[in-house]
This record gives structure tokens, C-alpha cells and sequence, in this order.
């Protein structure tokens, strides 16, 4: 079997635009794969065809290891833009991989582990502003069935938080913890906005409200200030979805900077790269949780390496 077509669709989801990528074979099968990367979408398009295109037509879609290893080696760049193209190919490889074998994704990735999925909900605070305004979205959620709610109570804050910064951000967490109750998590998202010394205030000022996890405290890139943070915190610290290799997420574990790594397999390489890095993070206890902020095809992607991988412990999914 070979791969004889590349093509991509674009697609408006109403928040951002969803970026599909389609292989088709020699055979007569297709598979398709996710390459949306927030709001960069045609950039991704772009470089897909520019670049990706010539290095997959003609391959076996089941020498993912070749194909897509050789790509990561050869791309030099690096960053977002060209690791989510690539990753969504990976996608479509497995698709097609999968359909060949007439077996679900996760059979061939290490078969059911998980026998549930547990997921939180994010995305479903936008527009709100004042306590009550996030309150209420809150108990609209759980109505929906979720048990767990991320969300990011900092607004456009940088680096260093004024006082009333920080009480507004405390203010927005306790109102939805009293509207949701004691037994619904609660992710507090950070989105790496932080300084050290902020953050370290602000987690210590959340403890009270029990988060599941503080997402992101600083600036993604810096591990070493992030395993500070995670020293000094005696909440749970998660992160991941903005580093792109596995030498990344393998400093990120040796550091033992986070307590759950939220690796993205649509920008960090793909399924067989987040496995990998499960892999990594097992080894030093530290559980993972797939980042997955765009479409429905990268979400089932997710869902297929979750169900497969031990040290999964829950899904972000948008409400």
C-alpha cells in the first residue's frame, strides 16, 4: 500500500478554523489526521503542502517510524507550525493503518488499558466576567455531566499580579467552587503568564479551593523555573502542551518539573511520539493528560491513546 494523494480542508468552527489533513492510497483507502494549531491554521496548510506533501506521496502509511522520524530529523526549524503538520499526518497514518487491520486505533497502540475516559470541561467560561457570571456557566456544565472544569480566573494578567489582580482571581475561584461543590475538580489554567514569584503567591493563595492541578504557572519554556514552582507548591502542577519534542518532554520528566504532563499529540509529533512520552513520564510516576484545545479528529486521537496508555488519568475536551 502506498500513499498516492495529500490533500487538506479547511473548516470554520465558529471560535477557530479546524485544519484537516486527507491521505488517500493506492488501495482505494483514506485516512484523515488533524493539523489545526490556534488561529495559525493556513500557516500550517501552507507548509503542509509546501513541504510535508513531497516527503509522505509514495510512502507506506505503516512505516510511521521512517516517514515521520525522518520529517522531525529533517524539518531544522522547529516550533509549532512545522510539528503540527507533521503530526497530523501521523494522525492519518494510524487512520490508515488502522483501516488495513480492521482493528480500532487503540488494538495496535497496546490494546484497552482504561475501561472509562474521565474528562473536564474547558471552553465553556467565554464572555463571562464577574463571579456570578462564572458561577452560573459552571452549573451549566455540570448539568452536562462533566465532574471536572478548567478555566483561567487571571484575564490578561502579566507577570506580576496587582492585589486586586489577585483577590479578583481568587474571588472567581471561590465562586465556582461553592457552585459546583466539593466533589468537582477544579483545573486552575495559568497559561504560563506568570512570574515565579506571582505564581508561587497565587497557588499558594488557591490551595484553599483544592485544585486538581495548577496548569502553566510560567512561561512554558522555562523548565527550570517551572520545577521551582512545582517544589514550592503544594498543589499539582501540569504542563506540556506547549513543548514540541521528545528531548523537551524528556528534560520536563527528568526535572520531574510537573506532577501530570499534558503532552498534545496534534503539535508534539503525534500518537506514537505522546505514547513515547507517556513512557518518559511513567518512569519518574508522573501521570499524563493529552492537551487537546481544536477538533473532533484530534480528539479522537486522544481518545484512542488514553484508553491504551496506564498512566492516563483524564481528558480535556471543549464544552
Amino acid at each position: 500500500m502506498k500513499i498516492t494523494g495529500f490533500e487538506t480542508f479547511m473548516a470554520n468552527a465558529g471560535l477557530r478554523n479546524y485544519l484537516f489533513v486527507r491521505l488517500r492510497t493506492d488501495t482505494g483507502l483514506t485516512g484523515v489526521g488533524e493539523a489545526s494549531l490556534e488561529w495559525q491554521e493556513k500557516t500550517v496548510q501552507t507548509i503542509c503542502h509546501e513541504w510535508v506533501e513531497g516527503r509522505v506521496l509514495g510512502c507506506d502509511p505503516f512505516d510511521i517510524e521512517f516517514v515521520i522520524g525522518g520529517m522531525i530529523r529533517d524539518q531544522y526549524q522547529g516550533g509549532s507550525t512545522v510539528m503540527t503538520a507533521i503530526s497530523g499526518v501521523e494522525m492519518a497514518m494510524w487512520d490508515l493503518v488502522g483501516k488495513s487491520c480492521n482493528l480500532p486505533l487503540y488494538r495496535l497502540l497496546g490494546g484497552r488499558y482504561h475501561s472509562k475516559i474521565p474528562a473536564y470541561a474547558n471552553g465553556w467560561y467565554g464572555g463571562a466576567q464577574t463571579p456570578k457570571e462564572y458561577a452560573e456557566r459552571a452549573r451549566e456544565v455540570i448539568a452536562l455531566g462533566y465532574r471536572a472544569l478548567k478555566f483561567d480566573p487571571f484575564g490578561t494578567a502579566w507577570k506580576d499580579l496587582s492585589r486586586e489582580e489577585g483577590e479578583a482571581a481568587v474571588d472567581l475561584v471561590a465562586a465556582v467552587r461553592e457552585a459546583v461543590g466539593p466533589r468537582v475538580e477544579l483545573m486552575i489554567e495559568f497559561h504560563g503568564r506568570l512570574s515565579l514569584k506571582s505564581a508561587e503567591e497565587m497557588i499558594g493563595k488557591l490551595e484553599h479551593f483544592a485544585p486538581f492541578w495548577c496548569e502553566e504557572p510560567v512561561a512554558p519554556e522555562n523548565l527550570d523555573l517551572l520545577a521551582e514552582v512545582k517544589r514550592q507548591s503544594r498543589s499539582p502542577i501540569a504542563a506540556g502542551e506547549r513543548l514540541y519534542t521528545q528531548a523537551d518532554f524528556y528534560r520536563l520528566t527528568m526535572l520531574r518539573a510537573v506532577d501530570v504532563v499534558q503532552m498534545d499529540p496534534a503539535h508534539c509529533g503525534g500518537i506514537l511520539a505522546s505514547k513515547k512520552i507517556a513512557g518518559m513520564a511513567a518512569a519518574q510516576d508522573i501521570s499524563v493528560a493529552p492537551h487537546c484545545s481544536i477538533g473532533p479528529v484530534a480528539l479522537a486521537a486522544c481518545l484512542h491513546f488514553d484508553i491504551s496508555t496506564p498512566n492516563f488519568i483524564i481528558q480535556e475536551a471543549f464544552a
